[in-house]
């Protein structure tokens, strides 16, 4: 079939199943909007069409040339053309930096938003590699609280607080500092 691998019917499966998944779930929240008149899924639909058609673009794509290297392709040098064997611990961090994400986004529910997020940061922070423990632990807090004063102060956004015991009172408690800070009247 062409120039077709199997890595390449793969990598449309996981593409088509990525679609399928997302556009099921869509209609979850399809709801009509009085100023819109393609409703609550209209974009994330229209998202998801331009995804299933880049995966069935590059599918074709393969089909035509293979794994040729293209010209003036950025990030990659004629030297490193030649195949480098993956070896299975890349292979594992690769499962784990694209697995992670899916992990957090799981999680939200059952933790939340204000427990969930410093262990998933945490956790991509020793993923790419940081290894020292104050290290992951400083940036894990600046990045932390970085998003708190975004999506709690700046945009007032409400965010899942989980239902389970520990992370709910934990959820509870921001919710509680969120109010009071918001209450302040410091001019």
């Amino acid at each position: 079939m062409g120039k077709l691998e199997r890595s390449h019917f793969i990598e449309t499966a996981i593409w088509l199943l990525f679609f399928v998944v997302f556009f099921i779930a869509s209609f979850e929240f399809n709801q009509p909007i009085e100023i819109y008149q393609f409703g609550a899924t209209g974009w994330p639909r229209t998202i998801l069409l331009m995804l299933l058609l880049v995966g069935l673009n590059n599918l074709y794509y393969a089909y035509l040339n293979g794994n040729a290297l293209q010209k003036g392709r950025v990030g990659i040098a004629d030297d490193d053309s030649d195949k480098q064997p993956y070896d299975r611990q890349t292979l594992i961090r690769v499962i784990t930096a694209l697995g992670t994400p899916f992990l957090y986004a799981v999680s939200l529910k059952p933790i939340g938003f204000y427990s969930a997020t410093p262990l998933f940061i945490a956790a991509i922070v020793i993923i790419f590699g940081e290894r020292r423990p104050s290290r992951v632990l400083y940036v894990t807090l600046f990045i932390y609280i970085l998003i708190m004063m975004i999506f709690m102060v700046i945009l007032n956004a409400p965010l899942p607080q989980g239902n389970v015991s520990p992370f709910y009172d934990f959820s509870a408690f921001m919710l509680r500092m969120n109010t009071r800070w918001q209450n302040l009247e410091l001019w």
